[in-house]
């Protein structure tokens, strides 16, 4: 199983981050190690000093695909699910500046949040799908599918052209505005229209 992340999905994230709007999706992986294993809380690793929440809606691929046409990309997934990509923003941005990767402040163990799954066929249309995220019971991050620059079935498409897709791969499709800091003793929550579909305590 291999983690692939989109990055800049959405404008108002861009803006609130500084971004540039790219021509083509940004891709980035996270190890299987990244995953917080089940009922687990997410502990902050002494190693960095900014750690920000950044809710994703998640596909799993269902089926092995190489150069997946955008028209054939729904048949490859079946399950939607939420999660977060954890992100050391203070090493992010210094990577950034440097032109360097960013898996140090990405990929690192437990910065995937892997939430419950549902059939896609419980949304009427995948293209106006509304989720949320609640840090100690305050709403911080609101996103729809709509507003996604890339739709799933694109970034599927844009993804089989340089990885082999296999099945149980799971895609992180983008954050929607909204992210900031996370300490010790918060809980978030994550919601896909009013069902939650994680909770997690910070540590």
């Amino acid at each position: 199983m291999k983690l692939i992340c989109i990055g800049s999905n959405y404008e108002k994230h861009i803006d609130e981050l500084g971004n540039i709007i790219q021509e083509h999706p940004v891709v980035f992986l996270k190890p299987d190690s990244a995953v917080i294993n089940c009922n687990q809380p997410f502990f902050i690793p002494d190693i960095f000093s900014d750690i920000h929440h950044e809710l994703e809606l998640l596909v799993k691929i269902n089926k092995v695909g190489k150069y997946i046409d955008k028209e054939f990309a729904h048949t490859y997934y079946d399950k939607i699910g939420l999660g977060l990509d954890f992100t050391a923003r203070d090493l992010q941005n210094k990577l950034k500046l440097n032109g360097l990767p960013w898996e140090k402040a990405k990929a690192f163990d437990g910065s995937a949040l892997i939430g419950k799954w549902v059939s896609k066929s419980n949304f009427k249309n995948l293209s106006n799908i509304n989720f949320s995220l609640k840090k100690n019971q305050f709403l911080v991050q609101i996103g729809n599918t709509s507003d996604m620059m890339w739709g799933i079935d694109e970034i599927i498409s844009y993804i089989s052209r340089y990885f082999t897709l296999k099945i149980g791969d799971i895609i992180f499709t983008g954050t929607p505005s909204g992210v900031g800091p996370v300490f010790s003793g918060d809980i978030l929550k994550g919601y896909i229209e009013n069902e939650e579909f994680f909770s997690i305590k910070i540590k």
